[in-house]
């Protein structure tokens, strides 16, 4: 008989509903919503974010961009196309075609992207403020 009460008193202890009740489901449940939160805010959102700005830089390409590549070649872009950018590097001229996935970044800043300058003009002349 001792052997049944002590199994019955165990199964009693682990019934949350008896032993602790929501607050204790709650102290479960808690840290694994922290951790969860943690991850979002320090790993998923800034990678969704940087992915987002490449795909932005990948559609903005244009003719005469300077880009580099993952692979460290830099050139200017003479064509773009679906998939692919013809490269121009080096005082030779030499012509590369890449995929545009493979280019890491452009060094040249569009009109669009960047501030307007703001000013006044006279008489053929822009004065800026």
């Amino acid at each position: 008989m001792n052997l049944l009460n002590f199994i019955s008193s165990a199964n009693a202890a682990a019934d949350p509903n008896q032993a602790g009740g929501i607050l204790g489901i709650l102290t479960m449940i808690l840290p694994l919503g922290l951790m969860v939160l943690v991850f979002w805010f320090l790993i998923i959102r800034p990678e969704k974010k940087r992915s987002k700005e490449m795909q932005n830089m990948l559609e903005s390409l244009q003719v005469a961009d300077e880009v580099v590549t993952n692979g460290g070649i830099i050139g200017r872009v003479l064509s773009v196309q679906k998939d692919t950018v013809l490269i121009e590097t080096g005082s030779d001229r030499t012509k590369i075609r890449v995929v545009k996935s493979a280019i890491a970044k452009c060094n040249t800043e569009h009109e669009n992207a960047a501030p307007a300058v703001e000013g006044k003009k006279t008489k053929g002349k822009t004065e800026i403020k």
